[in-house]
């Protein structure tokens, strides 16, 4: 019977030449004590449109941008948090972050840009975002 092995492609040798001169090179890094900023939603429908809320916390309302076009949104958020514990002159820890958050996503229907209205508060997002309505198709007459 043969043994099944999984295979890791990112998995260095201890045979390679270069283990420690490459080790960890082509792996992605996370910085330790870095948050874990992510744009987390619940998406609702009804028949006149959708309601999004998206939790976007710690981030100043003049940092969110969003835009829409056609059936497609696009959330965008500037991160920027910064904390210090100080004991008299002598810092004992310092942290900071500074990023960018994006999420975007394709609903069923085209929304009407028009009617569409954001409101943030205590860390969401609330956005409101009417469908579009149907234009009446008109029938020609052939002449």
């Amino acid at each position: 019977m043969a043994n099944v092995t999984r295979f890791d492609p990112f998995q260095i040798s201890a045979l390679d030449p270069f283990d420690d001169v490459f080790k960890g090179f082509f792996r992605p890094v996370r910085i330790e004590g870095a948050p874990d900023v992510q744009i987390r939603m619940d998406v609702k429908e009804d028949d006149k449109g959708y309601t999004v809320h998206a939790e976007i916390p710690g981030v100043k309302k003049d940092d969110i941008h969003v835009t829409i076009d056609g059936n497609q949104v696009s959330i965008s958020a500037e991160v920027k948090q910064e904390k210090e514990v100080k004991e008299g002159e002598k810092v004992l820890r310092s942290e900071r972050y500074y990023g960018k958050v994006a999420r975007s996503f394709s609903l069923a229907s085209d929304i009407d840009e028009a009617t569409a209205h954001a409101k943030y508060a205590e860390g969401v997002l609330e956005l409101v975002l009417p469908k579009k309505t149907a234009a009446a198709s008109k029938k020609l007459t052939i002449n």
